[in-house]
C-alpha cells in the first residue's frame, strides 16, 4: 500500500508548467452534500473533505490490480485536480449510487470517487454545480489538539467553501505522501482524525518557513496562480 510522491518529486501544486502538464489531466470528484434545509458547517465541511481524500488514498482499490488503481496511477502523474461540487435531495441519491466512499462528519457528508479524465465526467456528476458552496460556521471551530494534524489555510486568502474543501484536500495528500508507512496506519487507525484551521497571520510566516509540505496553487481558480494555501502540520512532520 506504500506511495510515494509521483514524477520524482515534482509537485503537482505549483504554478510553473512541467513535464506534469503533458499527461493527460485527470481530476478527483468530490461531491459535497448541501440540503437547503440543513446545509453543514464550513470548518466540518472542509474536515470531512480532507478525510474524504484520504480514505480513497488509503483504499486498497487504489492501489496495486486494485479496480481503481489505474485511475489513480493516471491522476498522480498529472496535476492532482479536485473538483468539489454540491449535491442535494435526489442528486445526491443519485451520487450515492455511483462507485465512490462516502465520509460524514458532525453535520457534513462528502462522497469522493475514484479519478476520472478532465472531461469525462459521469452523467450524474456532470450535472451538479461547482458554485453554490458558501457555508458558514454556526460557531467559531474551537481550538486545536497538539498531537492531532492539523491543516492551516492562509489568513490572506478568501476562498468559496468548494475551494477551500479541495484545498485541505491537498494538504491532506501532501501529509500522506511525507509520511513513513507506520505513521499512515496510525492515522487511518483513528480514521484520520485531524482539524482545518485558519492560521494566525503573525504565524503564517513561520508556518511557511517551517519544512513542513505547503500545498501552492496552480491558479487555476479564484485565486493567483504559486498562492500558498494550505500548511500539513501532522506532528510526525514537525
Amino acid at each position: 500500500m506504500s506511495q510515494s510522491l509521483p514524477s520524482a518529486g515534482v509537485s503537482p501544486f505549483q504554478a510553473e508548467r512541467n513535464p506534469r502538464d503533458e499527461a493527460p489531466q485527470f481530476v478527483l470528484p468530490l461531491v459535497v452534500r448541501i440540503e437547503r434545509s440543513a446545509p453543514p458547517a464550513r470548518t466540518d465541511a472542509l474536515e470531512t473533505a480532507a478525510r474524504a481524500v484520504l480514505a480513497l488514498l488509503a483504499d486498497e482499490r487504489a492501489h496495486g490490480d486494485g479496480e481503481w488503481a489505474e485511475s489513480v496511477r493516471n491522476w498522480e502523474d498529472a496535476r492532482i485536480r479536485k473538483v468539489v461540487r454540491r449535491a442535494r435531495g435526489a442528486e445526491w441519491r443519485r451520487a450515492e449510487a455511483l462507485p465512490g466512499i462516502a465520509v460524514a462528519g458532525t453535520s457534513a457528508q462528502v462522497r469522493v470517487f475514484p479519478p476520472i479524465p478532465l472531461d469525462g465526467w459521469p452523467k450524474d456528476l456532470a450535472k451538479l454545480q461547482v458554485s453554490g458552496t458558501e457555508l458558514d460556521d454556526p460557531e467559531p471551530p474551537g481550538g486545536t489538539d497538539p498531537a492531532q494534524p492539523v491543516l492551516w489555510l492562509n489568513p490572506a486568502l478568501e476562498m468559496s467553501a468548494g475551494k477551500a474543501m479541495a484545498q485541505a484536500g491537498h494538504g491532506a495528500q501532501l501529509a500522506w505522501w511525507a509520511l513513513p508507512e507506520t505513521e499512515r496506519t496510525a492515522w487511518r487507525d483513528t480514521g484520520f482524525a485531524l482539524a482545518v484551521r485558519t492560521a494566525d497571520p503573525a504565524d503564517w510566516p513561520r508556518l511557511t518557513g517551517s519544512g513542513l509540505p505547503v500545498v501552492r496553487d496552480a491558479g487555476f481558480t479564484e485565486i493567483a496562480p504559486g498562492s500558498c494555501t494550505v500548511v500539513a502540520d501532522h506532528p510526525a512532520l514537525r
